[in-house]
């Protein structure tokens, strides 16, 4: 019989990659909400995801649901682990959604609550996003299938550093859409954000390379010794970087977006590159974590029913509003 362990892991990890991607830029958007000038320019910025920011969130359903499924050791090592992380993930998401629609409904004038939670909510989000991720590299103390560690295991300087690094990958996503959405003077402005959020990136992302085989035996053994070839992807990673600094210095509107992509993707498949095969490290792989193969066949039928049509109406709705976002209009 084939492996369904391995079919199971590339529909999680797209998921996962596609929530990034999406969510990701309108986490991004409300980073960025204090550095417009005005109403009226944070209209603008909220309009240009209003369309697309609900269905983004189809994909964290799909991976989490597709994880308790298929890997169900990954959520009794995870939640106990990661449980004040996850929860303030959550509570950011729910606080920046409601803000997002009390905002369109508040008078004229009365919106400066609604404006700091929704930026609020999407910095939360992000950051507890970005500290999960570092405590997936510094991996979990364990004992027979089981966290054994305290509930604040995950916030150290090593996970601050992270949840730091993906609040200014979002950033940078986030003013690269708005790059594609908008024209004019808040367009030109937003290059210059994106040229600095790109700087600070590029850093984070140095820092953390130096500092990941340092707190992770694994990765270090695997950097420098039988997996040396994974430095392409570093080389890679400043390549596009390069790439998006041209295109933003240039005066493009669509491939600082592209490019910004490129580097999520780098950024992902290096960490999993990176811990493979370990899905709860140091001690359990994706076998050890994974369902009775007659869970994984069951389950398998029905996402495999679901995936295209999300695909089918995520592509039709950025199809509709394709176009630019203008103030008082809207998308046009």
């Amino acid at each position: 019989m084939m492996d369904l362990t391995y079919i199971w892991i590339g529909i999680i990890g797209f998921g996962v990659l596609m929530y990034v991607l999406a969510d990701g830029f309108d986490l991004g958007v409300g980073i960025l909400f204090p550095f417009a000038r005005n109403d009226v320019e944070r209209d603008v910025m909220m309009n240009s995801v209003a369309p697309v920011w609900d269905g983004n969130e189809t994909w964290l359903i799909l991976g989490g649901a597709g994880l308790l499924a298929a890997f169900p050791l990954v959520y009794t090592v995870f939640l106990p682990a990661l449980y004040i992380g996850v929860f303030l993930m959550l509570a950011g998401l729910i606080f920046r959604g409601i803000a997002f629609e009390f905002r369109f409904k508040a008078v004229e004038g009365k919106r400066g609550l609604w404006n700091w939670s929704f930026c609020i909510g999407s910095l939360v989000a992000a950051f507890a996003q970005g500290a999960v991720v570092g405590t997936f590299i510094q991996g979990f103390d364990t004992l027979d299938r089981r966290f054994v560690g305290g509930a604040f295991d995950w916030l150290t300087p090593f996970t601050v550093m992270t949840g730091l690094g993906l609040v200014a990958g979002y950033a940078l996503i986030g003013a690269c859409w708005l790059v594609l959405k908008t024209e004019g003077e808040l367009q030109q402005r937003i290059r210059g954000w994106a040229l600095k959020l790109l700087a600070a990136v590029m850093v984070v992302f140095l820092v953390i390379s130096v500092w990941t085989p340092l707190v992770d035996d694994y990765v270090r053994e695997r950097w420098f010794g039988f997996a040396t070839w994974l430095w392409i992807i570093p080389a890679l990673t400043v390549a596009v970087a390069f790439a998006l600094w041209r295109f933003l210095k240039l005066g493009h509107d669509a491939t600082p977006f592209v490019a910004t992509i490129g580097l999520f993707m780098l950024f992902y498949g290096g960490l999993l590159f990176s811990k493979w095969p370990y899905v709860v490290p140091p001690n359990y792989t994706f076998h050890d974590a994974a369902s009775a193969p007659e869970s994984q066949l069951f389950l398998l039928v029905g996402v495999l029913f679901v995936i295209p049509f999300v695909l089918m109406y995520t592509a039709w709705t950025y199809y509709v509003f394709r176009g630019k976002v203008r103030a008082g209009v809207g998308y046009h």
